[in-house]
């Protein structure tokens, strides 16, 4: 799996119109340098998504977020056309499916997953911090889909 993840990641990385440019002006040596940063980058936000029990990727009509605490990286399209995202999802990370959701005003108010393991106490706000399982619990209620649900895993 590692070689096949960072073949993926030095795709991705050849396929930016900035790296291209550099190729196509001849800065060959720039390009591959900018391109091995990116891939480094990439790959730290992959150990950071599955070392974090918390980490997860939502997909919604506003495009794609992989969610790692106090940083998120996003795009604006959908999870399929997202590299990382979707290396993520494949690598076991749960997906939010949110695209299914009719009252986005409730799910918007949801509180935020923890990424730190520090958890409010109820009652819940929109600016209070949740387990992913709790928070999963309350999206599903929603209409969410979810993709390797981490909830089938810990019940056992």
């Amino acid at each position: 799996m590692q070689t096949e993840v960072l073949r993926l990641l030095r795709a991705d990385a050849q396929s930016w119109w900035r790296y291209r440019e550099l190729r196509r002006t001849g800065d060959l040596d720039e390009a591959r340098r900018q391109e091995r940063q990116t891939i480094r980058r990439d790959l730290g936000y992959l150990r950071a998504t599955l070392n974090n029990p918390n980490a997860y990727v939502s997909c919604g009509g506003g495009g794609t977020i992989l969610h790692l605490g106090l940083t998120t990286v996003s795009l604006y399209a959908p999870v399929e056309r997202f590299p990382l995202a979707s290396l993520a999802v494949r690598l076991g990370t749960p997906l939010i499916d949110c695209r299914p959701v009719r009252d986005i005003i409730a799910f918007a108010n949801l509180p935020k997953v923890t990424m730190d393991g520090a958890v409010d106490p109820e009652p819940l706000t929109s600016s209070s911090r949740v387990s992913l399982l709790t928070y999963l619990d309350m999206a599903e209620r929603l209409g969410v889909r979810i993709i390797n649900d981490p909830r089938i895993n810990h019940a056992r």
